[in-house]
């Protein structure tokens, strides 16, 4: 199913390799199939679908460029990509869950109209036109990848080796979408996204379609850009890897099918199948990667000053920005210092209150009423600890030092951090943190109130400094590290934040940092710095880093939006997102697709499951409904753009993140191929008599020769007729313009709509602005 065999040769330039010739002396089965899909396509010239891709290749550039100026403010997600763009060209070092390739491109266009990236799109409503930003020119770089992204669908379809009316019906259901329109015509990336998504399938057709000239150059060269396209697509966003998956299961089938022995030629020896194999993992895996992590050294390169990311970084890696102010501020922490401690992921201070745990919690278990320790996300008193030293023998000026042993004192309630073998409010595995008055910190409960301080890479007695010392909180006894979560407490834990003992230490959710230390006066000497010097740290490190850090952050994107939407409502198009309003004017921004051409997408996917269930049954029971070419192209080429729907759709079930309609316009693209491809089925396919039937193909058996066997290709097609297939083409195309018509005015941002013209627009219930 994976592999687009059958109908990838029809517009290859003969070989002029010598190529294994058929041990019956005949054509191979694939190559027959080859010489029939030239003759389906041959009632339509090569000058015939040039002319449609130069039109549909103008209508794209037409529909994603009209109007591109409007509005002339910050739109959606606008405030975020758009200030990357800014931050790129002051080289101002930021933190994003997505990886630089897509980034990099508006900063490019930026750099190229002389942008300085001064406004850093703050606001969703901010004047670009006040704020002298060139944001045609960024929207125009979506646009551009928008654009092509029709014409790639066309020549995916053309290469592919369909009818002018399959290609035609394909490239307009992208062209006339809405939401491929809408987020291309904004500074967001998934008009990149989906242009390397479609060009990784574009560029694997062209390869495979060589597949009886390996290792020629061509062979390399769509090897090769087949990789260069997955890594743009994966260089965008993570998502991008699905589009490994789906290049990867073909490449599978397509090596298995080399050892295949009954294949023509004989299976390959294992040589030849290593040289294969190893040309695959060269060009689809390794030159990825490379141009994966080059993105991010380009990115390290731009980015060398202190900026907003640097809070998701270790003390190392910012110590190789400029400009650091946090790292300039450090300060030794000694013995008898009061510190305000702060967890990095969550932000919320190390606190504690008089009021007590509950005798026992929703779940019925008992906790020790104890006095509790939670976290808060505004500096207060109750945030301030003062650092004891094992034995409390008052000597100051002694500097605190790596994997020394603590105590931490409560200023306001005069009592001593604690934790013990009880369950948590939340966690039943984890233990619970409390305090105890500091006569029993160094009596009964001594070994319960010391922990041990652990600096992040840290060395055997570095010193422990404010700011820069990342570090997690051990408790000695029972080797479990303090940590908390954003879930808040109940009322009787105020809804703040639950500090409790995690068992799993090296997670880096458990580390902290001291944010300030309040006993240190603002003219202390101790805050006096000297200038420092920029550090060095090797790319793989810091590459490591920023990985670990932008898996943590995707991971945590679960918080519920308003517009968020589930994978199962995508295909029906059940609700849409909004971007934008403007109450003046009554003009809004809706994020929606082209119900009509989502419905016959998702209808036909379908369909097609129906057509090969349909298939497979009766020949389980001996009926051969259709001809060996039409089979072998429903299963293999329409196979794989299913391959390419399914492998971009289903894994999103998977996910807890946030989710919205965006996400599906992957493989909405591959849906529309499918739209395409069944067209031709429907109006090409027909039963042979002339060919062998499925099962003595199977059985490898062949039909004695006679006049109906000898039939060219061009005879068999010549009275076939394709007005069928324009006629549905067209009225297809009619159907989908009138749906994008329709609901251009959501898509563009104008007109305004009245009240009752916004309600004709609420066809499921969509959340629209202006409806009353």
């Amino acid at each position: 199913m994976s592999s687009p065999q059958g109908t990838l040769r029809q517009r290859n330039v003969p070989s002029t390799r010598k190529k294994t010739p058929d041990p019956a002396g005949a054509d191979s089965e694939l190559d027959s199939l080859v010489k029939a899909n030239k003759q389906v396509t041959g009632s339509s010239s090569e000058l015939d679908y040039k002319i449609a891709f130069t039109i549909i290749t103008i209508l794209a550039f037409v529909s994603r460029f009209w109007g591109i100026g409007h509005p002339n403010e910050v739109v959606f997600d606008e405030v975020h990509f758009g200030k990357f763009a800014s931050y790129y060209l002051e080289r101002t070092y930021f933190f994003d869950v997505h990886p630089p390739f897509g980034k990099l491109l508006f900063a490019l266009m930026g750099w190229l109209v002389g942008y300085d990236g001064h406004f850093h799109f703050e606001n969703i409503g901010d004047s670009y036109i006040a704020n002298k930003v060139p944001y045609v020119a960024f929207r125009a770089m979506p646009a551009l990848l928008g654009s092509l992204t029709v014409s790639v669908t066309y020549l995916i379809m053309w290469e592919s080796g369909y009818s002018l009316p399959a290609c035609i019906v394909a490239a307009s259901l992208v062209l006339l979408d809405n939401a491929h329109i809408g987020q291309t015509r904004l500074i967001l990336l998934d008009a990149t996204l989906v242009l390397a998504m479609a060009c990784s399938l574009l560029c694997y057709i062209k390869f495979y379609k060589l597949r009886h000239e390996p290792f020629g150059r061509k062979w390399w060269k769509w090897l090769i850009l087949t990789g260069f396209a997955l890594s743009c697509d994966i260089s965008t966003k993570y998502v991008g890897t699905f589009a490994f998956v789906t290049i990867g299961s073909a490449v599978i089938i397509d090596l298995w099918d080399l050892l295949d022995i009954k294949r023509p030629g004989g299976a390959l020896n294992l040589r030849d199948f290593s040289y294969h194999f190893a040309a695959r993992a060269v060009g689809l895996i390794v030159i990825p990667f490379l141009f994966y992590l080059f993105w991010f050294q380009v990115h390290f390169a731009i980015l060398t000053r202190s900026g907003p990311g640097d809070d998701f970084m270790t003390p190392e890696f910012q110590e190789t920005l400029s400009d650091n102010v946090m790292l300039a501020n450090a300060i030794n922490i000694d013995y008898y210092d009061t510190i305000t401690i702060r967890h990095k992921e969550t932000k919320a201070y190390l606190h504690s209150h008089e009021t007590k745990y509950p005798l026992r919690y929703d779940d019925g278990r008992v906790s020790s009423q104890g006095q509790q320790v939670t976290g808060y996300p505004y500096n207060d008193t109750n945030n301030y600890w003062q650092i004891l030293p094992v034995n409390d023998d008052h000597q100051m000026g002694r500097h605190v030092k790596n994997h020394e042993l603590v105590r931490l004192r409560h200023l306001v309630t005069d009592t001593v951090l604690m934790s013990h073998d009880v369950a948590s409010p939340y966690y039943p595995t984890n233990q619970e943190f409390t305090t105890v008055p500091l006569a029993d910190a160094y009596g009964t409960r001594s070994a319960d109130t010391l922990f041990e301080v652990r600096i992040e890479h840290g060395k055997t007695n570095q010193e422990f400094k404010s700011i820069s010392s990342h570090f997690k909180f051990i408790h000695n006894p029972s080797k479990v590290a303090m940590w908390t979560h954003t879930k808040p407490l109940p009322e009787w834990g105020h809804k703040q934040q639950e500090i409790n003992g995690n068992k799993q230490i090296a997670p880096s959710s458990n580390v902290w940092i001291v944010e300030d230390i309040p006993s240190v006066a603002a003219d202390s000497p101790r805050r006096q710095r000297e200038e420092r010097q920029v550090k060095t740290l090797p790319f793989l490190r810091k590459w490591f880093e920023l990985q670990r850090s932008m898996f943590w952050h995707n991971n945590q994107l679960t918080s519920s939006h308003p517009y968020a939407s589930q994978p199962y409502q995508w295909p029906f198009l059940l609700r849409g997102v909004s971007f934008w309003t403007q109450n003046d004017t009554r003009q809004q921004i809706y994020f929606l697709g082209n119900p009509i051409g989502w419905w016959i997408a998702s209808s036909l996917i379908a369909v097609y499951a129906g057509i090969i269930g349909a298939d497979q049954v009766s020949l389980r029971r001996g009926i051969d409904a259709l001809d060996h070419r039409t089979r072998s192209r429903l299963y293999n080429s329409t196979g794989f753009f299913f391959l390419a729907w399914a492998t971009h759709y289903f894994p999103f079930y998977l996910m807890g993140r946030q989710l919205f309609l965006h996400h599906y316009l992957p493989a909405h693209l591959a849906s529309c191929l499918i739209v395409g491809a069944l067209l031709e089925f429907v109006f090409n396919a027909e039963p042979s008599a002339e060919e062998p039937s499925y099962h003595e193909i199977k059985a490898g058996k062949k039909r004695a020769p006679g006049p109906q066997r000898h039939i060219t290709a061009r005879e068999r097609f010549a009275g076939q007729s394709m007005v069928p297939a324009w006629i549905a083409c067209l009225v297809m195309i009619g159907l989908v313009f009138a749906g994008w018509y329709f609901f251009l005015p959501l898509t563009y941002g104008y007109p305004g709509l009245s009240v009752d013209q916004v309600l004709r627009r609420k066809w499921l219930g969509y959340d629209l602005h202006f409806a009353k």
